[in-house]
């Protein structure tokens, strides 16, 4: 998990921020182990990526970014968002461009 120093958390918890950009956290429903599960899932295969890479086996490397993609929504970081007051999804968007604007800039000064 990102250091809170270095990647401010948004006040809800839903985002952290890495150079201006809004990151989805992941689900905080999730147990500690559940969240662990996934995290060594989502680790496994990303070294599966790097692999498929560099022995330039685009089979492998699709197979590998799908298992990234589906541990991240699993975790709650992509698709469908984890929190229930209908509130819109920022995820990847610069932080300037959003609601939490005004909060990142207070941070910055």
């Amino acid at each position: 998990m990102p250091s809170p120093a270095n990647y401010p958390t948004t006040p809800d918890g839903r985002y952290f921020v890495v150079s201006g950009r809004l990151w989805r956290t992941s689900n905080p429903d999730l147990t500690p182990e559940e969240r662990q599960q996934l995290v060594d899932r989502l680790m496994k295969a990303r070294r599966e990526v790097s692999a498929a890479l560099k022995a330039r086996d685009g089979n492998a490397e699709r197979a590998a970014r799908q298992a990234v993609d589906e541990a991240k929504r699993a975790l709650g970081e992509r698709g469908q968002v984890w929190w229930t007051d209908g509130a819109p999804d920022f995820n990847r968007r610069m932080v300037a461009n959003t609601p939490y604007a005004a909060w990142f800039a207070a941070l910055q000064a």
